[in-house]
């Protein structure tokens, strides 16, 4: 039975790795899985998933607006899985496509991405996916002081933490900082 995961990290918690390795696992057994990133983040290159330690891979690109149901039973050739990089920018409706995908196409979905916003929000995609999904995994990274890190600091040039703005600003290690609930109260919170 197919089922939908939500692996989901603060950052630098090695999500991108871990689909990039299950997608070699599919590889590695001739079957096929289909990548998907948000057009979003194109950090690394347009349609492309990349990891810090080097590893990358083609994907199919998906924005607000896609029906990833639509798009998934039309690909030529039926995925044995999916694989969704940059969860946390789906919308509402394509988490419920991707239920869709996997109870009525009965392919297995496997979505990475991060829990909550530098304000310590859920993202809309984030937020389905915790609700609706078969299997949660938590992706562990740590603290400056060792500790789990489940909170991420969004930093400007300076190295002050950003307590407001837009949700979604593209950024990695320039921009953001992964910390446990402790050290994120003591920059982020009043």
């Amino acid at each position: 039975m197919a089922q939908l995961y939500f692996y989901y990290s603060a950052m630098n918690a090695g999500k991108s790795t871990s689909l990039l390795q299950s997608a070699y696992n599919y590889h590695e057994r001739g079957m096929n899985s289909l990548v998907l990133t948000a057009a979003i983040d194109d950090r690394y290159g347009v349609g492309k998933v990349t990891s810090r330690i080097g590893l990358e891979r083609d994907a199919l690109l998906f924005n607000g607006n896609d029906d990833l149901h639509q798009m998934i039973a039309n690909q030529p050739h039926k995925p044995d899985c999916v694989l969704v990089d940059e969860s946390q920018f789906l919308s509402k409706a394509q988490v419920r496509q991707l239920t869709q995908v996997v109870d009525c196409l009965n392919i297995p979905v496997l979505c990475y991405g991060l829990r909550t916003d530098f304000q310590g929000e859920l993202f809309e995609g984030s937020q389905y996916l915790l609700a609706w999904a078969d299997k949660l995994v938590e992706l562990k990274t740590i603290c400056h002081c060792g500790r789990k890190a489940i909170m991420v600091v969004r930093m400007d040039e300076q190295g002050n933490a950003v307590r407001g703005g837009a949700q979604v600003q593209i950024g990695g290690n320039d921009s953001y900082v992964s910390m446990c609930r402790k050290h994120y109260r003591e920059l982020a919170w009043d």
